[in-house]
């Protein structure tokens, strides 16, 4: 593609990776076959080709407007193009220096302004989330169908049934912001699972979100700051001999995966950024890397599993078909899912600021994943999860969950997760 951006864009870092992406696409259109956006819409402006377009005349100089801003929040940002391009076009990084030059140039209307404050407050702030998810909660018998159905149910899992062992192998796991409070099993098994691999898990409650929140919503400085912040928190345990940093949802593992990249200017932290980014790893990787016969005794295989591998896991963290590898290993009957590239619509806070696109992404990925009549449908993200309850009839877990189904005290856990009411 020829380029003509302007001589000052060029002469920063940033501009001159613009560039070279932009260069490496050929048009030729082969991810508008595997866009969420461009399906539902057909809008040529609504997929990859469109907006490196749109970005590209931007960077050229043309004037920022509206329009320009509606089509590049559509994105969700699942990178399924990535995948499918085979001139190897870094879309998500060019994405964000697009959404970037638009958060420099261009004044969002006020609500909108307002709602995306009100999410960087809140969400990656775990008692700010966690009193408001209380309140919804209580509240929610009282609230619109649309709104409650929004809102999961209580989750009441004892915080006894972490394990007490202490075993010599030891990795960190991150808590997160959402993912206490919406799904405190998620982390509670994998401590369980790992505990019969022999491995101890070190909590690190000062550890904060891992900044995905801010860094999709246009402040890169807060993103940063999370990242400092977290690599302060952690890098002490690693240096006495922790393995790995162990992170659960698959949305979080990419972001981490990245501080390398976002810091890679910051001259304290570059290095330490890079070496945090070495040593995570997806809770799939982990597992996949074990020896599995200890977790087959007491694991109901029989049940029928449907897995939404999460946009997050399989590309941006390229680990397609590791989860199912590995309940392949452990014996679990795996159902066909057509389309399984495709996004189920939740994507961090597109659900909330994209409610009918996302809404609609999750009704089609619900279809998919009931077509082969699962007992269970599982995934490895937590915003997929709880996007995928409101559409599911058929409960959904963290793919975790299955390894340890029999074996923690609340074992009923699972099979009383709450469904879509019809």
């Amino acid at each position: 593609m020829q380029t003509r951006i302007s001589d000052r864009i060029l002469r920063t870092e940033t501009g001159r990776e613009a560039e070279s992406i932009l260069r490496n696409c050929v048009h030729c259109g082969f991810c508008t076959a595997t866009c969420p956006t461009y399906q539902l819409l057909s809008d040529e402006l609504d997929s990859p080709r469109g907006r490196i377009y749109q970005i590209k005349l931007l960077l050229e100089g043309t004037q920022p407007s509206a329009s320009v801003q509606q089509h590049l929040d559509r994105c969700l940002l699942c990178r399924s193009c990535e995948t499918t391009c085979p001139s190897g076009v870094e879309y998500g990084r060019l994405m964000e220096i697009g959404r970037r030059h638009m958060a420099q140039h261009y004044h969002r209307p006020l609500r909108e302004r307002l709602l995306r404050w009100l999410l960087r407050k809140v969400i990656p702030n775990k008692s700010y989330f966690s009193t408001l998810l209380r309140l919804g909660q209580r509240l929610k018998p009282l609230l619109p169908v649309r709104v409650g159905s929004t809102i999961p149910d209580r989750n009441s899992i004892s915080p006894t049934t972490w394990p007490t062992r202490n075993h010599a192998r030891k990795m960190l796991i991150l808590d997160g912001c959402v993912q206490p409070s919406l799904a405190p099993s998620i982390n509670l098994a994998t401590a369980q699972v790992l505990d019969h691999l022999g491995i101890s898990l070190i909590r690190t409650p000062s550890a904060g979100c891992c900044g995905a929140v801010e860094h999709h919503l246009d402040d890169e400085d807060a993103a940063k700051q999370a990242a400092r912040r977290n690599i302060d928190c952690w890098r002490p345990h690693l240096q006495a001999g922790a393995e790995a940093l162990i992170v659960t949802a698959s949305g979080c593992a990419q972001m981490i995966k990245d501080y390398g990249y976002l810091l890679a200017n910051d001259p304290e932290y570059a290095e330490a950024a890079k070496q945090l980014a070495n040593r995570t790893r997806d809770i799939a990787e982990i597992i996949d890397s074990e020896e599995l016969e200890p977790l087959k005794e007491g694991i109901n295989n029989q049940t029928r599993i449907a897995f939404h591998s999460s946009c997050t896991l399989q590309h941006g963290q390229g680990l397609a078909g590791c989860v199912e590898g590995i309940l392949g290993r452990l014996g679990y009957r795996l159902t066909v899912v057509q389309d399984s590239h495709l996004c189920c619509g939740s994507a961090g806070t597109y659900s909330l600021l994209q409610p009918g696109l996302a809404d609609e992404l999750g009704r089609r990925k619900s279809q998919s994943l009931h077509a082969g009549k699962p007992d269970i449908i599982a995934t490895a993200n937590i915003g997929c999860l709880t996007h995928l309850q409101k559409h599911s009839t058929q409960p959904v877990v963290h793919w975790i969950e299955l390894l340890n189904s029999d074996k923690l005290t609340h074992s009923d856990n699972i099979e009383n997760r709450p469904t879509k009411v019809e």
